[in-house]
């Protein structure tokens, strides 16, 4: 049994929506899940549900935010036999054209947190998406009439950066938003060959390290909903 999921090998199916938040986790295998869910881990409040999306087994996992918190829960995931990671969260929009709720699939994730160098040894790595979920993630959500960015992100170690000018380089080298957790899932994705992918839903519009714009509650729920429905099919996906 691993230390942080208190569960058994069996109790997640092979695909895990990866949540940050525990309450989003609850809301998920509540609203999106069939009916009959059933709770797997509460360990440290980190909820996790087990269940079935249109009859296909499918989990939902809390990770935490951040790097070193997100891979505690993936790497843990993974000895439990999770074969497909789909990271579902929110993002701040750095590239001209976001606007909040919009859906961001990200193809790769630059890593501005050296646990990523920790867990390679040094070594230089360019933490990047299953291409096939990508263009799942991307038709599906087309589909149901999202607007959908595909292309890099960053994933910060710091939610409060004081690097003067840092948005502003990474806009400017083209990376779509900032969040803190996909390259490390696409790191671990690597190491242990699983299919991984995040999807984020526009929360913020960043012009500045001291200037963001915050989306309204209901454009999130509305954002986060639609990307929800997404994220379910592409986990599910044979």
């Amino acid at each position: 049994m691993p230390i942080h999921i208190r569960a058994e090998q069996g109790d997640y199916a092979p695909a895990v929506l990866t949540p940050g938040d525990p309450r989003r986790a609850k809301y998920i295998a509540e609203t999106f899940f069939d009916p009959g869910a059933r709770l797997v881990n509460e360990e440290r409040g980190a909820l996790g549900f087990t269940g079935t999306y249109k009859g296909k087994p499918i989990s939902v996992q809390a990770a935490g935010m951040g790097c070193a918190s997100a891979a505690i829960y993936y790497s843990e995931l993974i000895q439990l036999g999770a074969t497909r990671l789909v990271r579902v969260g929110t993002a701040g929009g750095l590239a001209e054209g976001l606007r909040m709720a919009d859906t961001v699939v990200a193809i790769s994730a630059t890593a501005d947190d050296q646990i990523v160098r920790q867990m390679l040894g040094g070594d230089e790595h360019s933490p990047t998406a299953t291409y096939s979920l990508v263009e799942h993630a991307v038709a599906a959500a087309r589909a149901k009439g999202a607007t959908v960015h595909v292309g890099p992100i960053v994933s910060s170690a710091i939610f409060y950066d004081p690097r003067d000018g840092i948005m502003k380089r990474w806009k400017d080298r083209g990376h779509l938003a900032v969040e803190m957790e996909a390259a490390v899932l696409y790191t671990l994705g690597a190491l242990h060959k699983v299919d991984t992918l995040c999807i984020a839903t526009i929360s913020d519009i960043i012009a500045s390290e001291k200037e963001a714009e915050r989306i309204s509650d209901a454009e999130l729920k509305q954002g986060v909903d639609r990307m929800m429905e997404v994220a379910c099919e592409v986990a599910t996906a044979d």
